[in-house]
């Protein structure tokens, strides 16, 4: 069994600023962290063609993220995230340790 990552991207819908950046400390990151999900990166991008958010999350092993995510509780906490994000993009890879993409 070794540690998996999910790597998810976004970006924040004009004019939901404020509302996103409360959410991802009140909701958001407690939110990951109940679902035994620790946080381990997250990247804002201020300049380019990138998303404007990503965040890598770490799972003790592949069979728990496939059941974090199929939970209530994880679909419950993504579709809130939809109210304030766009461009949602998810992919699960092994955690090396390194940034990945």
């Amino acid at each position: 069994m070794s540690m998996v990552k999910l790597i998810m991207s976004w970006n924040i819908k004009p004019g939901k600023e404020q509302q996103y950046f409360e959410f991802v400390v009140q909701e958001l990151a407690p939110g990951l962290t109940r679902l035994g999900l620790r946080t381990v990166e997250v990247l804002y991008t201020v300049y380019g063609d990138a998303p404007q958010i990503v965040t890598y999350v770490v799972a003790q092993d592949l069979d728990t993220l496939q059941q974090i995510l199929q939970s209530s509780d994880w679909h419950a906490l993504q579709e809130r995230l939809f109210e304030y994000v766009t461009d949602y993009q998810q992919k699960i890879v092994r955690a090396t340790g390194r940034l990945q993409f």
